[in-house]
């Protein structure tokens, strides 16, 4: 167990052993994030973000790549998580009811305006896209004018710290915090701040504070949390106050990491690790290019000493006076240095090919879903769209499961706390103590289920070939289960499909017609023969 002054003992060893990581963060941020770059400096408003740079095609790059998770993995125009309880693939109506109506209830809370989610999340998403990993707090807060509302926000990286327990998840997260004199006595009152802030409130009110927020694990704090599995501590460090400690459900922060190593707990971009070296040489070159581009274009000048009488005017209408005495079979009294600029289109050629490496390095190239031309056969369009899905997955693995997935679950837990979802005794039994999860939507998961009716071409296009040899092969495949998949893959509404079991009676009601049908064409027949035979007369005797 420990106390708050160990906790804050802790949080400073862990700052204090990050600062290696801020200067990289700083690096990067200056190349591909530059209104981010505050990690070791603050600038003042108004600061040229990248007045340090030559060229912004890496912070194009970075905003082209942030800018897509959202749409791709969160577009709001599309419901893009569902609500479902783990491991159980078909719900029946009642359950599916329930579920449907928690989503509809989760996803109005998270839009909601006061909520800021959208803010939020797209803050986070260049964080992720530059530094491999973004914080977002998720809160309940009471507005005084428009209720109580969830509230996402999301923190620079340099005011985080975080530890990782024995299972490699993130245990202890750590938060600096610098308020106002008057924002700490509006967010904890007068009763829990510390009596030199009170006295501050008249005198100096935006005066900051430095106030620390402690998330952690119930068991390295106290045991009096009941079930709540976290301690959310507020500790004010310029007075030693312990403002606030009480037990939370939730560990308030959710801190995606993209590509972890082992042995540290934060984790990098895999897109600015492979573009920074690319970054910092297009930056040399293009002030290379631009330097010998101004020498082609206004190149320097050789001036005869005593003949030239005025400054040079380079500029479109100026004059530059020489002595008329000078005598020009001595050579020019003004004329240009000869350069050779045969390297110029060189040049730009390796800046290209430097541009190029960065944009493959931010996944730019394998965001875009393949082109189908009327040409290309079922093969083709299939081995592009698995083209498609192996460039994709580093990016939307970790971002479904570190990102999406426990956004949406601390939200759901601070819902159900708080009786958004109702009183879980009206639940139907078949979601008291289910264990819920989150499944999402993405051009990855659509392309996943899109090859299935690719798939499904060239199936037909074998068994085709097939019975041209051998006609018993026809009852190889099941058709119906793959003409479903299919279907259900190339995203067919469910209106437009009967269910299994309204197949399975359309199949029982067409064989029943079948056997009557049948059994109706042989009394036919039969009635036939008999009347036949019936109408044969024997043959007189002669």
């Amino acid at each position: 167990m420990m106390d708050h002054k160990k906790l804050n003992d802790v949080a400073e060893d862990l700052f204090k052993k990050k600062k290696p990581l801020d200067s990289l963060h700083q690096e990067i941020a200056d190349n591909f994030y530059p209104e981010r770059a505050t990690f070791t400096l603050d600038r003042s408003l108004g600061n040229d973000f990248a007045s340090n740079l030559m060229t912004s095609y890496p912070i194009l790059c970075r905003r082209d790549l942030g800018n897509q998770l959202g749409t791709m993995l969160r577009p709001i125009a599309e419901d893009w998580f569902h609500v479902a309880r783990r491991h159980v693939e078909e719900e029946d109506n009642e359950t599916k009811q329930w579920l449907e109506k928690f989503e509809e209830t989760q996803r109005r809370a998270m839009y909601d305006p006061d909520a800021m989610f959208s803010r939020a999340t797209k803050e986070g998403d260049h964080d992720f896209a530059a530094f491999g990993q973004c914080v977002i707090s998720t809160e309940l807060a009471n507005n005084s004018l428009s209720g109580q509302h969830l509230l996402y926000r999301c923190w620079h990286l340099k005011d985080m710290a975080w530890q990782e327990n024995e299972y490699g998840r993130i245990g202890s997260i750590f938060r600096n915090w610098k308020p106002t004199v008057q924002q700490l006595l509006r967010t904890f009152g007068q009763d829990k701040v510390d009596a030199k802030v009170i006295e501050m409130k008249d005198k100096t009110p935006f005066a900051e504070v430095n106030v620390r927020h402690m998330v952690i694990e119930a068991d390295m704090y106290d045991d009096s949390s009941g079930r709540h599995p976290f301690w959310s501590i507020w500790y004010d460090i310029d007075h030693d106050k312990l403002m606030e400690a009480s037990p939370v459900w939730t560990s308030i922060y959710t801190i995606p990491r993209w590509q972890t190593v082992s042995g540290s707990q934060y984790a990098y971009s895999p897109a600015t690790v492979a573009a920074l070296p690319d970054a910092r040489l297009v930056q040399a070159m293009t002030y290379t290019l631009l330097e010998a581009g101004e020498k082609a274009t206004n190149p320097p000048m050789i001036a005869t000493i005593d003949a030239v009488k005025s400054d040079i005017a380079l500029y479109a209408g100026g004059v530059t006076w020489a002595d008329k005495e000078y005598d020009e079979r001595l050579g020019e009294a003004l004329r240009p240095i000869a350069q050779d600029l045969r390297g110029i289109n060189f040049g730009i050629q390796m800046n290209a090919n430097a541009q190029a490496m960065i944009r493959e390095a931010f996944f730019l190239n394998t965001l875009t879903m393949p082109q189908r031309g009327p040409e290309m056969t079922a093969y083709e369009v299939g081995q592009r769209i698995q083209a498609f899905i192996r460039g994709a997955m580093p990016i939307f693995g970790p971002m479904e499961m570190e990102y999406n997935a426990q956004l949406c679950d601390q939200t759901f837990e601070l819902l159900w706390r708080n009786g958004a979802f109702g009183s879980p005794m009206d639940w139907p039994k078949s979601i008291q103590g289910a264990d819920i999860e989150f499944r999402f939507t993405s051009p990855l998961h659509d392309a996943i289920e899109e090859q299935k009716g690719h798939l499904f071409l060239e199936s037909a296009q074998l068994l085709a070939q097939a019975l041209a040899i051998d006609p018993s092969v026809v009852a190889l495949p099941k058709i119906e289960v793959s003409l479903r998949d299919a279907l259900t893959g190339i995203g067919a509404p469910a209106t437009w499909l009967n269910s299994e079991a309204d197949v399975e009676k359309a199949k029982k009601d067409a064989q029943a017609q079948a056997k009557a049908t049948a059994m109706l064409q042989a009394l036919k027949l039969g009635s036939e023969s008999v009347k036949n035979v019936g109408g044969i007369q024997p043959a007189m005797p002669t």
